[in-house]
């Protein structure tokens, strides 16, 4: 079967979320059960592929309900599977704030190993090296930079309240295989001097705790008391994500192609679409059967 490979690059807050929590936080972002990791579940991507697939179809001039049986081809329906298969959008790049720089693009070896075996799936390369990394250091690119501040701080990285030791050593072979990922050349350039490898344990923390947290608010007509306030969990803007799309047949992936033009390479998805959050930049990674 013919496989495309998404880059999913946040041009703002995403909140995918699982419904109402017990927790703290009202509505938190849907989550992998084992690992924690926050993730974009399949059929909420397939459902945004979809509604843009439509929206299309509605400006060429056709109805809705042409659009939505023209849909039903790639995208299937309740009695029929269509003809792509949509894999969830997986954690690849979380942006984390740091005391000592702007910013830094973290990840960890796990969600590299990961990234390896569905580029191995794909049929995409190149392929990275997964780098080891031991509790309480971070690896940064030796064609990155490193701060005054963290050189005036022994080598040291503040990510959150967090500290780290500083090592620099060559990760060319992963940047050069997430830059693809990503649609905007200057947003690109910027991966190797941000890019921040750390432990998978030390990892887990940010993935976990170090999300936005946004209170949401209802307020009374008139008056503007309080009505209903809430809490809710996101990924911040610029996080990179990525999906596999595999195809039953030979049409169904160039749909998915002509979905994003150089002209309009966006797509919205998840909760909260008219306060602006949901965006993605989206890229289409092919493979050597399938080229996009």
């Amino acid at each position: 079967m013919k496989t495309l490979m998404l880059g999913l690059l946040a041009e703002s807050s995403i909140h995918a979320g699982v419904g109402r929590s017990l927790g703290v936080v009202d509505l938190p972002m849907a989550r992998e059960s084992a690992t924690d990791y926050p993730v974009v579940v399949g059929s909420s991507l397939k459902g945004a592929l979809r509604d843009k697939f439509e929206t299309g179809q509605r400006m060429k001039g056709m109805n809705a309900e042409e659009a939505r049986e023209s849909a039903a081809v790639p995208f299937g329906k309740s009695d029929s599977a269509g003809g792509l298969m949509i894999s969830d959008a997986r954690l690849l790049l979380l942006p984390v704030r740091s005391l000592t720089a702007s910013y830094r693009w973290a990840t960890c070896p796990h969600l590299i190993e990961r990234f390896r075996r569905d580029l191995a799936r794909a049929g995409t390369e190149p392929r990275p090296l997964i780098p080891e990394v031991e509790h309480g250091t971070v690896l940064v690119s030796e064609q990155g930079s490193i701060t005054a501040a963290e050189i005036s701080n022994c080598g040291s990285m503040f990510l959150e309240e967090r500290q780290f030791q500083i090592h620099s050593v060559s990760l060319k072979d992963l940047v050069d295989a997430i830059e693809p990922l990503i649609l905007h050349g200057d947003t690109r350039n910027r991966v190797s001097s941000r890019l921040a490898v750390l432990h998978d344990d030390d990892f887990s923390w940010f993935a976990r705790y170090g999300l936005s947290i946004q209170a949401r608010n209802v307020l009374e007509d008139g008056t503007k008391r309080n009505k209903n306030l809430w809490y809710e969990e996101t990924l911040p803007p610029d996080t990179v994500m990525y999906a596999l799309v595999v195809a039953r047949d030979d049409n169904a992936l160039g749909v998915l192609c002509e979905l994003f033009t150089e002209t309009d390479p966006y797509m919205q998805t998840g909760g909260n679409e008219t306060v602006g959050q949901g965006w993605f930049a989206i890229t289409v990674l092919g493979n050597e059967q399938g080229e996009s």
